[in-house]
């Protein structure tokens, strides 16, 4: 029996971060300002940014999810669903496989989120499915999924989420992390091509369903891709000190009389 709890103690507390790391990112993107106007008018900005800086307009690909109806259904289940089972099936995969790679990993998850959290709460900002000229394919396709008409919150729980935390995109962020997390810890080259295609699907998932701008994307992959940085960094070993063996003269002498 102490075997046992000795074996599960380390899963468990592991288990116990994690939970209350969701728990607070859930609730606090629930506290966060849901002032419209304002979130409205830090979207257009976002836009104007965008065209600056002749970043691709996101109509496009959400007209194509519009126009294809199995097309957004496909992308709605992937926003919905993928964004969880697969950010813990790899954590539960880094923990059993190598602990050396899951530790640095979960802080850089854990770090990654926070941030985010911390922009949802001071700067929320509507997504481009609140715009006019933008068509909310995962409402389009509500009757057809778990999910409602609010966000990709399940069916009566959609005053659960903050549909005004759309800067940055931790759909994104989340998912260059299980890329980076798998490309970690194996060189296998199926496993590094699926982490890979997942995070570059992902990308294309959340602005084709119009839940995220593009410049939404690219901040969350930077926090994460920083905070993987940051919590990967290997303090350079002290140099070593060179050890001069002397051999005492006694010995030498011996040594030139044998």
């Amino acid at each position: 029996m102490d075997r046992l709890r000795t074996r599960l103690a380390p899963a468990l507390r592991e288990l116990t971060i994690i939970g209350l790391l969701y728990v607070g990112y859930s609730a606090a993107r629930t506290l966060a300002d849901g002032n419209l106007p304002k979130a409205l008018t830090r979207a257009t900005d976002l836009e104007r940014i965008e065209r600056s800086l002749h970043l691709p307009g996101e109509q496009w690909l959400n007209r194509i999810a519009t126009m294809h109806g199995w097309l957004g259904l496909m992308a709605d289940y992937w926003y919905a669903s993928l964004h969880y089972v697969v950010t813990a099936g790899v954590l539960l995969w880094l923990f059993r496989r190598s602990r050396d790679v899951y530790v640095p990993a979960r802080r850089a998850l854990a770090l990654a989120t926070t941030i985010a959290l911390g922009f949802y709460l001071t700067m929320p900002t509507a997504p481009p499915r609140m715009i006019i000229g933008f068509t909310d394919v995962m409402a389009l396709h509500a009757n057809s999924g778990w999910w409602g008409a609010d966000a990709s919150a399940p069916k009566g729980l959609g005053g659960l989420t903050n549909e005004l935390a759309a800067f940055p995109s931790m759909h994104a962020g989340w998912a260059l992390w299980v890329a980076l997390a798998i490309w970690s810890a194996t060189r296998s080259r199926v496993l590094r091509t699926l982490g890979v295609v997942y995070a570059l699907g992902t990308a294309v998932v959340v602005v084709a369903t119009a839940n995220h701008w593009a410049i939404d994307v690219i901040i969350g992959q930077a926090i994460v891709l920083g905070s993987w940085l940051v919590t990967h960094r290997r303090r350079r070993p002290a140099p070593a000190t060179r050890m001069v063996a002397r051999t005492p003269r006694s010995s030498l002498g011996e040594a030139e009389a044998a």
